[in-house]
């Protein structure tokens, strides 16, 4: 494994935010990890899922929000999983991404995004505002192990993860649970966000813990104003998918241009509806300060009887029922009589008269529909100019996605079904990890260290694990040593896979092996004159310092491990299942 290898294979474990950016196939490969984690497959067990057996994959989706809403928190703390800076990652990445590429893709190095995310402040918002000298925060992705071990961290209580790691959970859960084929699920990212675009009746996006319909998507609620963010304000840097992934800065493409060109043509539908007057509720549901030129009219006994239109979104705001949509009657029946007048306001547009514009069938995405409306509402509402044109822009969202000018080469594509079994799909992976960076890359993610090289195992954990340093720089190494020893003994890993140091540290469980790299991180950076050399033999576990250390694990792996002064890292006599 070369240099570039062993820094690519390295950042499948830790999978920080720049690795994921640098490196995107690594998307895709903590999918697959997450696909052949048993953890997932344990929800088809679950009551709710059993009761959905023989419903449709859209009718499972919806019940898989409501699951990871209730179990599932979304993990903002940067700090998580610890500190670095901005010259050491800039020195990782400099053969790959030059600094200004990166200043002007990644949140963390000064990207601020366009005009929106200025006026919302929008690293204040996710808490980096903070960070005004070299020293950035890791946003590391978690696999749902990790995910799902927040249940023990103290101050939690539930599952939790940043929106990476959410985006990877529901990919995964979507095709074990709902049944949905790889095919139809593609990855989002961009500089502050993640989510995916599954294809599936008018499209659906996983937001976070949540999924947004296409219909939800117009609703102009707050939730869905704050969904659309990313898609409206940001350049989208990686598309990935089952067949491969494109990249807004890198040349070559794996992704199949036919695939590609279909979830444009999906997406371009999905951000995209015709004006009628639901739309156009939620067009003033959204943009609130309109909401003073319109008046809403019922009738009553055969009279016309008025309401303002910002008193009737008051009441809607404590209602299931909506302005515009089929419950609009029952909305209107809830509203006290004496908030109604008998006459017309001045001032104001009648809605019911909108409507019947509306019905002619104008579309504010073409000019001469634009001009239809501007003409309509001059005589009340001033700016017409800045109404119809926010108006549209309501409608019709533009996502700036990575250009289609690529080179395209044959994708390494991952040919997998939800009818198979998890066994069946590991198999499958391993079967195709000579010929398919992407499935190599998963076991990796996936921690199997049965089947894997350890030496990115070893470099992630003794160059990224700051957490585990900073818990015990006030310890000295015996102390260190008798922290583990009382710590309790349980991976958060089933099998031969193990957890980083910063897991251990955060969940405060760990194996006799995973502690014992634990220990190696901390007396590589206490003592880095010193060569350390790790013994594994089973349940026996020595690692030999100025002294040795011993540990007992309930993993069976053997090899050694050694790491020199220079950071060197050598696996010998090792013995484990080989790769097929």
């Amino acid at each position: 494994m070369n240099s570039n290898d062993l820094e690519k294979y390295s950042s499948a474990i830790t999978l920080s935010d720049m690795e994921l950016f640098v490196f995107p196939e690594l998307i895709y490969s903590l999918v697959l990890a997450n696909i052949m984690s048993p953890v997932i497959w344990k929800w088809r067990q679950h009551e709710s899922f059993e009761k959905l057996a023989n419903k449709s994959s859209y009718r499972k989706l919806m019940r898989m929000r409501q699951f990871i809403m209730d179990e599932f928190d979304f993990n903002l703390d940067l700090e998580t999983w610890g500190l670095t800076n901005k010259d050491t990652e800039l020195r990782r990445f400099t053969r790959y991404l030059s600094p200004q590429q990166i200043a002007e893709s990644n949140a963390l190095f000064g990207y601020e995004g366009d005009k929106y995310y200025f006026d919302v402040d929008i690293r204040r918002h996710f808490g980096l505002d903070k960070y005004t000298t070299d020293i950035i925060p890791y946003w590391k992705t978690e696999t749902v192990e990790a995910m799902d071990a927040f249940r023990i961290k103290p101050g939690y209580g539930r599952a939790a993860g940043e929106c990476v790691s959410l985006a990877t959970l529901y990919a995964a859960a979507a095709f074990i649970v709902c049944g949905i084929p790889l095919e139809d699920i593609y990855m989002i990212l961009t500089p502050l966000h993640s989510q995916n675009f599954i294809d599936l009746q008018e499209g659906i996006l996983t937001n976070n813990r949540r999924l947004i319909t296409k219909t939800m998507w117009f609703n102009g609620t707050e939730i869905s104003n704050k969904a659309q963010r990313a898609l409206r304000n940001e350049q989208v840097t990686v598309v990935a998918h089952n067949t491969g992934c494109i990249h807004c800065l890198y040349d070559n493409a794996t992704i199949d241009p036919r695939a590609y060109e279909h979830f444009k043509t999906r997406l371009a539908g999905y951000l995209s509806t015709g004006l009628d007057m639901t739309v156009f509720a939620s067009f003033l549901r959204s943009y609130g300060d309109y909401q003073k030129y319109f008046q809403v009219c019922r009738d009553c006994h055969g009279q016309p009887q008025f309401i303002r239109a910002e008193l009737l979104y008051h009441y809607e705001h404590g209602s299931p029922f909506k302005i515009g949509d089929d419950t609009h009657d029952k909305l209107l029946a809830e509203v006290s009589d004496e908030d109604f007048v008998r006459f017309e306001l001045p001032g104001r547009m009648r809605c019911d008269r909108l409507c019947e514009v509306l019905k002619q069938g104008i579309d504010v995405r073409r000019a001469a529909g634009r001009d239809a409306m501007r003409k309509f509402i001059e005589p009340t509402i001033p700016d017409a100019d800045k109404f119809v044109d926010e108006l549209s822009k309501f409608v019709h969202i533009e996502a700036n996605l990575p250009s289609s000018d690529k080179r395209f080469s044959n994708g390494e594509v991952i040919r997998i079904s939800p009818d198979q079994s998890c066994e069946e799909i590991i198999d499958y992976l391993r079967s195709i990890r000579t010929q398919n960076t992407t499935a190599d890359l998963a076991f990796y993610a996936f921690r199997d260290m049965e089947t894997c090289d350890w030496r990115p195992f070893m470099k992630a954990a003794v160059e990224r694990s700051p957490i585990s340093l900073e818990k015990t720089q006030a310890m000295s190494i015996a102390e260190v040593y008798g922290w583990l020893g009382n710590m309790p003994s349980d991976s958060i890993y089933n099998g031969n896979r193990l957890a980083q140091p910063d897991e251990l540290v955060n969940y405060l469980t760990g194996d006799g092996l995973e502690k014992a790299v634990l220990l190696a991180n901390v007396l590589r950076h206490r003592h880095p004159e010193q060569e350390l050399h790790l013994e594994v033999d089973n349940s026996s576990i020595l690692l030999r310092g100025e002294q040795d250390y011993e540990f007992n694990s309930a993993k069976r792996l053997q090899g050694q491990m050694d790491i020199t002064p220079a950071g060197e890292i050598t696996v010998a006599a090792r013995s484990s299942r080989p790769k097929e």
